[in-house]
């Protein structure tokens, strides 16, 4: 896997890969549903969901029902079915008589959407580090070491996987289902957002040194400290998210 371009010293995010496409085409290859699971409608929703997320279809991007068909090879109606669930996660706006485009971020919904993270996972962290069982600690520190890995090998992609894996298990390991239903919708644009700093080499190595006291302290069964580690890790994301409506207007409602 190609490793992230190394930040410019005058900017903090990665323009080229931010830029709009032209209007009259998607302007990507859209992941191939043949090697996704589910429904037909399933399968059209994972996919474009999957490219809007990646910012590979960047905010303001017109989605083009007949150009999705194409390159999916489908009928309108499983495309139809997956932009209006995408719409109510508001990832999709539909703008009357024009279509559909990818919606611009809002910077008062990713605020909203990292004091939701906050609440939830300064909780859940708490609640792993009291009640965690010796297999769970086991899975998050092969985790953390996966992370170590994919920084030495400079894959940026690698690395923010497992990061993102590492907070799905602290959430799953408290043994409420709901938690990871509510985080999937409810900072959803907190995450798209994210995307925009991944290519920066000096965020990943940071946020690897955030990683290792919060699993530190779930190894302690220390509640406290494992959120007080967490809230600083969190911190730091919406710190860096802050400028971005300065720095790229152009995605900015």
């Amino acid at each position: 896997m190609p490793s992230a371009p190394s930040p410019t010293p005058d900017t903090t995010l990665a323009p080229t890969a931010t830029e709009a496409p032209d209007q009259a085409d998607l302007g990507v290859e859209l992941p191939d549903i043949g090697k996704l699971s589910g429904s037909l409608a399933q399968r059209v929703y994972d996919s474009l969901r999957t490219a809007i997320l990646s910012m590979q279809l960047p905010p303001g991007t017109m989605l083009r029902k007949q150009v999705i068909c194409a390159q999916l090879g489908v009928s309108r109606s499983p495309v139809s079915e997956a932009i209006t669930r995408l719409a109510v996660e508001g990832l999709v706006e539909v703008i009357p008589q024009s279509g559909s485009r990818v919606t611009k971020f809002s910077m008062a919904e990713i605020r909203e959407g990292a004091f939701l993270r906050e609440a939830v996972e300064l909780a859940a962290v708490a609640k792993v580090a009291t009640d965690r069982t010796e297999e769970q600690l086991a899975e998050l520190t092969r985790n953390l070491r996966l992370q170590a890995l994919y920084l030495e090998d400079n894959d940026y992609d690698g690395f923010y996987r497992e990061d993102e894996r590492m907070h799905d298990m602290i959430l799953a390991f408290t043994g409420f289902p709901k938690i990871q239903t509510l985080a999937t919708t409810g900072w959803v644009q907190v995450n798209r957002a994210r995307q925009m700093l991944l290519p920066l080499e000096d965020r990943a190595h940071g946020a690897y040194e955030e990683h290792r006291p919060i699993i530190d302290a779930i190894r302690d069964r220390d509640a406290e400290a494992a959120r007080a580690a967490m809230q600083r890790h969190l911190n730091k994301l919406v710190e860096r998210l802050e400028p971005l409506a300065v720095q790229r207007p152009d995605l900015f409602d």
